[in-house]
């Protein structure tokens, strides 16, 4: 037992000079010493985790790249979709390639990806492929052709992401019992993409369909349903109590709407500024919109103002020509050359120019606070 305690001895002599005794050292050292060195190993180690990582995303970026590549995809059109949608590096590659295989079979090109990647990111992070088969058999005897039906997944990408079982099928059954064709249903969803997820229905609703009074053939009819069943309720009560709001009753107002379903598209403010011009600058009678709803679909500041002080400087310069009784309304729905041709252009060459420079002056004129006023886009981007 002492030769072999003997033999420690000298060894730790050997091995450990007297200035650094271990035995003697305090505890907290020794306990920092090893923490110390323990961090150290762990560093190395995080450091060679990190780099090893890096090397595998960059291998699975040139993987997706490469998968995409080959489905056509030019490397500006990669670029766009890595932008848009940055995990698409590291994707599943089997599973990439499998959802391209399914977007080829139904004939949708890298540059039509491109739009779809941009409206909806996520798009090839979602299941596409459940339920595929039946949901493209449905789309098809929807959409009758594979060129409609491509383009309406291009507008709007969620009709192969859309709870098929509970959702699709229901919304279409629902516009087809209200007496919407088929034809009728894919040009309302070409139009408006985001019909399937906001289509809502109650009484209230299908009694404002009633008032408009247009029957299932009617031309208007498929705008007049599709639009109250996206809108909200709230939103067509504010809507035609501003209208009601300039004189009209409520039966000229759901008649104005059987004519022109789009005016359910305005905006509130739209509509008043419009109307307060129309009424109090130009005294026009407020019956004139039930006849010529193009005035509220119209322009205030490039089309409705410049236009009325041309006539009204016309007048001052006490022109031959004038822009006066039923030639007002018609000067205000001409396109702009037409307008200029028909009003401007024929009056003697210095006349003409001195009027073209007014008007465009006229038409220089923003609204105050217009260039500060920020758009502020709700919901879905159609």
């Amino acid at each position: 037992m002492k030769s072999r305690f003997g033999a420690f001895m000298m060894l730790r002599r050997v091995l450990l000079p007297d200035s650094l005794n271990l035995f003697s050292l305090p505890r907290r050292v020794v306990f920092e010493t090893r923490m110390f060195c323990s961090i150290t190993t762990c560093s190395t180690n995080c450091q060679a985790e990190v780099a090893i990582a890096k090397e595998e995303g960059e291998a699975h970026s040139k993987g997706s790249r490469e998968i995409l590549r080959s489905w056509g995809c030019s490397e500006g059109d990669i670029s766009k979709m890595f932008v848009r949608r940055p995990s698409l590096r590291n994707a599943d590659l089997a599973q990439l390639q499998s959802k391209l295989n399914l977007l080829s079979g139904l004939g949708i090109s890298a540059s039509e990806l491109v739009k779809i990647i941009n409206c909806r990111p996520r798009f090839l992070s979602c299941r596409i492929n459940r339920c595929f088969d039946e949901r493209l058999q449905f789309l098809m005897t929807l959409f009758e052709s594979n060129e409609v039906l491509v383009k309406a997944i291009v507008r709007n990408p969620s009709l192969l992401t859309y709870d098929f079982q509970n959702r699709i099928k229901p919304t279409i059954a629902l516009y087809e019992e209200m007496g919407l064709s088929k034809k009728d249903l894919t040009a309302m969803l070409l139009l408006r993409p985001t019909l399937i997820p906001r289509t809502s229905f109650d009484d209230e609703k299908l009694e404002y369909i009633r008032k408009t009074g247009l029957s299932h053939n009617s031309k208007m009819y498929k705008y007049i349903v599709t639009l109250i069943g996206v809108s909200r309720l709230e939103t067509i009560r504010r809507k035609i109590a501003n209208l009601e709001k300039f004189g009209f009753t409520e039966g000229e107002v759901f008649g104005l709407l059987g004519r022109s379903p789009l005016v359910l598209t305005l905006s509130v403010d739209k509509v008043q500024r419009n109307m307060t011009f129309i009424l109090g600058t130009m005294k026009l009678q407020a019956e004139v919109i039930l006849e010529h709803p193009n005035l509220l679909y119209s322009n205030l500041e490039a089309v409705l103002k410049p236009r009325f002080l041309l006539m009204e400087k016309m007048k001052e310069m006490g022109l031959e020509l004038q822009i006066e009784g039923p030639d007002i309304l018609r000067a205000l729905r001409m396109q702009e050359k037409r307008f200029l041709k028909a009003f401007v252009d024929c009056h003697p060459k210095d006349v003409a120019v001195e009027l073209v420079e007014f008007y465009v002056s006229a038409k220089g004129i923003k609204r105050l606070a217009v260039t500060s006023k920020k758009n502020f886009h709700q919901g879905f981007p159609f």
